[in-house]
């Protein structure tokens, strides 16, 4: 894909980090829009001038507005999607929902989840009375989806599991887990942190009943910009003990008891983190200007440069050869990849380094072919 026949290369003025770096590193924390500088202005001039009035402007359905910028990118309906501060929230909002006392009480998951869902299944969840079962990877690498089939029983509550895996980009089989999850009366719920805004996701067609997210990678958002999707005629059966003020169907009568709210702000707890709501809006803005398809098709190709090029020079691949299997990240190891991860970084080309894994690269749709073959020749100066 030559510069000059890449269609996507017009969003990089978009872009300013893109002058100063080569910019890999959009698995960790996507490059910033420069419409977030009038977004943020946006929102200290309705403080300024609106002052309490900008709850009741604009302030008070932020979180559907941002949410519903997200809605396409995975295939649900307007006023169905929450923000929230980030997933760890999230994950206990969803646990909280749960009753763990009765005979279904399992959840099960692999040991290749990122750490900080597991941190809350371990300690929020198991607390509460669920039983715990990890799944182990027999490489650390490659997802173990036929023994995390096989554990899954008419005992299981519930199914936590991610699109993209974070280590590797590994890209799960979902469709196969929700399949055998729905026939035991399971619930999946789904972490797609590492695939929206690089891979196709549609709620609709993998049948998932909960999903989570975030704008801080993929869509260019920043942080404080987490997402979660509830299955409609799922979400009036949870009660979330986690929860809050904004949850409640009548807010501002500030009732001693809780009564839900019907809506999607039945998730949502105490006062809203709003000024990451305004920097949230513009990354999935120009996403859904561009398509998913287009983003795709040119990570995978990409990717495969990258794979390309770490085979030639004898470095280890981490991450799946077939595209079918991988997201948007290649991880790659050799020797000294903290160190050289380190280099890399000194010389602005910015990737991340992750234990077990080695070097993380991430290219999006606003990086060029050049820019990878920069990196191998960083590379090769680097280990010579």
């Amino acid at each position: 894909m030559e510069e000059h026949t890449d269609e996507l290369l017009i969003w990089r003025d978009e872009f300013p980090i893109l002058k100063k770096s080569t910019y890999l590193i959009s698995n960790s924390l996507g490059a910033m829009p420069k419409g977030v500088y009038e977004k943020m202005k946006e929102y200290a001039d309705s403080w300024a001038n609106l002052g309490v009035k900008a709850w009741q402007e604009s302030w008070w359905e932020l979180s559907l507005k941002t949410g519903n910028l997200i809605a396409p990118l995975i295939g649900a309906g307007q006023n169905e999607i929450t923000m929230h501060p980030n997933v760890s929230l999230i994950q206990s909002i969803i646990i909280s929902s749960f009753n763990f006392q009765g005979k279904r009480n399992k959840v099960v998951y692999t040991d290749l989840e990122f750490p900080s869902d597991m941190y809350v299944y371990q300690g929020f969840a198991k607390n509460k009375g669920a039983e715990i079962q990890i799944i182990k990877s027999n490489d650390g690498f490659t997802p173990p989806t036929e023994k995390l089939i096989e554990a899954i029983d008419e005992n299981t509550l519930l199914v936590p599991v991610s699109h993209v895996l974070f280590k590797n980009a590994y890209k799960m089989d979902i469709k196969s887990i929700v399949e055998k999850a729905h026939s035991v009366g399971a619930l999946v719920i789904l972490d797609a942190y590492h695939a929206v805004g690089t891979v196709k996701v549609d709620v609709n067609d993998l049948g998932v009943d909960i999903l989570m997210g975030g704008v801080l990678k993929w869509l260019c958002g920043g942080p404080g910009g987490a997402f979660l999707w509830v299955k409609p005629e799922l979400r009036e059966k949870l009660e979330p003990e986690v929860t809050g003020w904004l949850a409640h169907s009548n807010p501002f009568a500030f009732e001693k008891e809780m009564k839900y709210t019907n809506s999607a702000y039945r998730f949502m707890n105490g006062t809203p983190t709003i000024p990451s709501f305004y920097a949230a809006q513009e990354g999935p803005k120009i996403i859904n200007k561009i398509g998913i398809d287009k983003i795709r098709n040119k990570s995978i190709h990409q990717t495969g440069i990258i794979i390309e090029k770490a085979e030639a020079e004898g470095y280890k691949i981490n991450t799946p050869k077939n595209p079918n299997l991988r997201g948007g990240t290649v991880s790659i190891d050799m020797p000294n990849s903290f160190e050289i991860s380190n280099e890399l970084l000194n010389r602005n080309i910015m990737i991340d380094f992750r234990p077990g894994t080695g070097i993380r690269i991430a290219p999006h749709f606003y990086n060029t072919d050049e820019e990878i073959d920069f990196l191998f020749d960083a590379f090769k100066e680097i280990t010579k």
